[in-house]
């Protein structure tokens, strides 16, 4: 069995800085207008967040300006306990982006698990981490465009401990477009209706019980929960400037420290704040 470590609790943190490749698409083409000054000073501010504030030893992998869309490293591996399944993204130009993700998880002795040479697109297995969700109990994975079947079906034979169910990504391009965990037992959801189907759909195959902060802006669905080294709970979330109706929802959560964290550029590309990094918990010690 992997090692499972209490939800939330983390050591490290995987980034990818942007690169000036910024905004264009893997595949080639014009892409999408970015501010790149911009989303380099998002990221700055991300990191910082998780260096200073939360304490986790960060691992930066050098930019990469062929690698256009590398910043979103979520995609890249699903990790639980010390086993990493390196994912296969639904653009087969992407998958060259494992390379340096590779590297650095064998650096720090995780297990890692490929999920073979299978042809991307509908023909074979694809999996993006962005299009899981890990409850701490177990795996929720969206089929959308980017993830099929056939990746939720490697994942969970990679994951035996943990329950793996398929549900549709409703109201978004990605599962966790529309929703995050918020803590051990809350389920941070977008109110829209295509989210509120998802989520009926997660809660009808679920065995566990789930509290549900709902939030009125899709942005606001994407946040990034931690549990500290001095016991601290925090939440990264979309600043109020990209989520002002949604601010509320989150001060409920009164025993949490809140760290705003704009992440507006990476929004223009389907991209949230948990795409900019994979958290691991190398040793458990709190």
């Amino acid at each position: 069995m992997a090692n499972i470590y209490p939800y939330g609790c983390f050591t490290h943190a995987i980034v990818r800085g942007i690169p000036e490749s910024f905004g264009k698409l893997a595949e080639g083409g014009d892409g999408f207008q970015t501010d790149i000054a911009k989303a380099k000073r998002q990221m700055g501010v991300l990191t910082g967040a998780l260096r200073q504030k939360v304490g986790l030893q960060l691992i930066e992998i050098q930019v990469d300006s062929d690698l256009p869309e590398s910043w979103r490293i979520e995609d890249i591996a699903v990790i639980q306990g010390d086993t990493a399944l390196i994912t296969r993204p639904f653009k087969q130009q992407r998958c060259c982006e494992a390379e340096a993700v590779r590297r650095v998880l064998n650096e720090l002795n995780m297990t890692v698990v490929e999920m073979g040479e299978e042809e991307g697109g509908s023909g074979g297995a694809t999996l993006e981490g962005s299009d899981v969700l890990f409850t701490g109990k177990e795996f929720f994975v969206g089929i959308s465009k980017h993830t099929n079947h056939r990746g939720a079906e490697i994942l969970a034979d990679t994951f035996r401990d943990f329950a793996v169910s398929t549900v549709p990504v409703c109201g978004g391009s990605r599962l966790k477009n529309i929703c995050s965990m918020g803590g051990p037992d809350t389920i941070i959801i977008s109110n829209s209706d295509g989210a509120k189907k998802t989520l009926r759909v997660m809660e009808q195959l679920s065995d566990h019980h789930y509290e549900i902060l709902s939030v009125s802006e899709e942005v606001a669905a994407n946040c990034i929960y931690i549990r500290g080294p001095a016991k601290v709970d925090y939440l990264l979330h979309p600043t109020a400037e990209e989520c002002s109706d949604s601010i509320a929802a989150f001060q409920r959560l009164t025993d949490y420290t809140l760290l705003p964290t704009a992440c507006s550029e990476a929004s223009k590309l389907g991209g949230a704040l948990s795409s900019f990094c994979l958290l691991i918990n190398k040793k458990h010690t709190y």
